[in-house]
């Protein structure tokens, strides 16, 4: 995996660090806790055909600042990439989240609707279904601690082979992408951070909002997500209006690992459209 070139934007006081691809309509790739944006590069090419593409590595993550006196929660994140596509010199724009991505998409879509052409959630959070094991441990002061002491790549690789569903797919060369933010204490710190930050309320205060969106939604499901279950992907179908709901077979909760390929046939149907 040969990962393209990062780039760099200051915001709100806090450098953010992101990959891009492609031109034409723009596209915001944005992931989830335990990635950063190298978790698209296998989507980028596909997408650059028609777009022009921007993953993004969350503050707190990948090559971006590490900040440890804000919050790294859903609403914070959402200013932060709000200011980051005025900063790319972006109109309106799709955005597509994964995890924590797809929870930033719903809060995206009902605070700032008009820079919004589609929205995609991912195996995403919503509602208070989140979050989940083992990221609730995470927030307990003791289990923090002792994640300082002893969170080693084995620990992470089987948090990591637990969410893919193609398990010889989880090579060295992945683990070493996924691990790459975790190497310094100053990482660690960060992703802990992540956990301690969220908040389910940051969703929960918007559901009423999000059932009268006018932004076209289009809801992404692995069937066999061992982490988010299928009563969120659901109950965002129903309440979302003019939704449309895709499940996945063969793909965990790292879809964009297990099925690459489905990800972005269905991604460019969408946003073709």
């Amino acid at each position: 995996m040969v990962l393209a070139e990062v780039e760099k934007a200051r915001v709100h006081g806090h450098t953010l660090a992101f990959r891009r691809e492609g031109q034409g309509e723009p596209v915001l790739l944005v992931h989830g806790i335990t990635t950063h944006s190298f978790i698209w590069e296998d989507l980028m090419a596909g997408l650059a055909k028609d777009h022009e593409v921007v993953a993004v590595d969350l503050l707190g993550c990948g090559a971006s600042d590490m900040p440890l006196d804000v919050s790294y929660g859903i609403a914070s994140q959402v200013e932060y990439l709000e200011a980051l596509t005025r900063e790319l010199g972006w109109g309106p724009f799709s955005f597509v989240g994964h995890d924590i991505g797809g929870g930033i998409a719903q809060r995206f879509a009902v605070e700032h609707p008009d820079r919004l052409t589609h929205a995609a959630v991912v195996n995403g959070v919503a509602y208070d279904f989140w979050p989940v094991q083992p990221i609730i441990a995470m927030r307990t002061p003791i289990i923090r601690q002792l994640a300082m002491a002893t969170l080693d790549l084995g620990a992470f690789d089987m948090i990591v082979k637990r969410g893919v569903f193609h398990k010889e797919r989880v090579t060295p060369e992945l683990m070493a992408h996924f691990w790459q933010p975790m190497e310094t204490r100053l990482g660690r710190k960060a992703f802990l951070h992540f956990a301690e930050s969220l908040d389910n309320r940051d969703l929960t205060s918007i559901s009423e909002d999000l059932r009268r969106t006018e932004v076209p939604f289009l809801i992404i499901r692995g069937r066999d997500d061992v982490y988010l279950s299928a009563e969120i992907s659901e109950k965002l179908h129903r309440e979302i209006p003019g939704s449309r709901l895709v499940e996945i077979p063969e793909a965990g909760h790292f879809i964009q690992v297990d099925q690459p390929e489905r990800l972005v046939e269905e991604l460019r149907a969408f946003l073709g459209a």
